[in-house]
C-alpha cells in the first residue's frame, strides 16, 4: 500500500470491533474500487445488527477515519483514501457494465444547459465502466445512467464538482432521495434531495452555505434517482 504524507488518526484509541470494520473497509474498496453497504460489512465482520454497524460507523466518521452520505447507496468515504488511489486495482470484466455518460448535471443553482429535451448532451459513443454490484440483482443496465457533476451544492453528500453519479432513470421519488430534475418552466437541470410538500416541490442542496429551491410541482420532472457516486481523483 502506498502512503500518504497527512499523518491518520491515531487507531489505538478504537475498539478492536471498530478497528475490524475499517480494515473491511479498506480491503473491500481496494479489491473493488468502490465502497462496502453496510449489511456487507456486518457480514464480513459478524455483527447481525445494522444498528450497531451504523453505531461503528459513526464513532469512525467521530475519529476521523471516515465520511458517510447515507442517503446515498454505498455512501462511504476513507479520508485517507488517497493512500489507496495509486494501487492499481484490477476487475474481472465479467462484472463489468457499461453505462452511458449522457453529459453533465449541475449540482449548485440550476442553469440552462443546452441539448435535447431532457437537458443533457447525449452521445452514444460516450460510456463509462462500473462494477455490475452497483446496479443490484433487480436492475437492468438499460434502466442506468451516468452524469457528470459541475458543482458543490452537494457537497455535504460526499458528491463534489467533477465526480459522475449513477441514476436509475425513473419518473417518480420519495421524501429525502438524492434526484436529477428538469425544472420544465425554466429549462434548467439540477441535482437535489427531493421533498414534495402540498403542490410544491423543494429541491434541497446539502450544503449549508445553500438555500432550498421551491418549485411549481407541476414544474418538476424527475430524471432519475441517484445509485452510487464515483469519485474524481484528478
Amino acid at each position: 500500500m502506498v502512503h500518504s504524507n497527512t499523518a491518520e488518526p491515531d487507531r489505538s484509541k478504537l475498539s478492536e470491533r471498530q478497528r475490524r470494520i475499517l480494515d473491511f473497509i479498506e480491503n473491500f474498496i481496494e479489491n473493488h474500487s468502490y465502497p462496502p453497504t453496510i449489511r456487507e460489512i456486518g457480514e464480513a465482520v459478524k455483527i447481525g445488527s445494522t444498528s450497531v454497524v451504523n453505531y461503528n460507523l459513526n464513532k469512525l466518521v467521530k475519529a476521523g477515519f471516515i465520511e458517510r452520505a447515507p442517503d446515498v447507496s454505498r455512501g462511504l468515504r476513507l479520508v485517507h483514501e488517497n493512500e489507496l488511489e495509486e494501487v492499481g486495482v484490477m476487475v474481472s470484466h465479467a462484472n463489468i457494465r457499461r453505462i452511458p455518460l449522457v453529459g453533465q448535471i449541475v449540482a449548485s443553482e440550476p442553469v440552462p444547459i443546452p441539448g435535447d429535451d431532457f437537458g443533457y448532451n447525449f452521445d452514444e459513443d460516450d460510456t463509462i465502466e462500473i462494477p455490475a454490484q452497483l446496479l443490484g440483482k433487480k436492475t437492468s443496465r438499460e434502466s442506468v445512467y451516468a452524469l457528470r457533476v459541475k458543482g458543490n451544492s452537494m457537497i455535504d453528500a460526499l458528491v463534489r464538482d467533477k465526480d459522475v453519479v449513477v441514476l436509475h432513470r425513473q419518473e417518480t421519488a420519495n421524501n429525502g432521495d438524492m434526484v436529477a430534475v428538469w425544472l420544465r418552466d425554466t429549462g434548467e437541470t439540477t441535482l437535489k434531495y427531493f421533498y414534495q410538500e402540498g403542490g410544491q416541490v423543494r429541491l434541497q442542496p446539502a450544503n449549508t452555505t445553500m438555500e432550498p429551491i421551491y418549485v411549481d410541482a407541476r414544474q418538476v420532472q424527475i430524471q432519475g434517482k441517484v445509485l452510487a457516486v464515483l469519485r474524481s481523483v484528478s
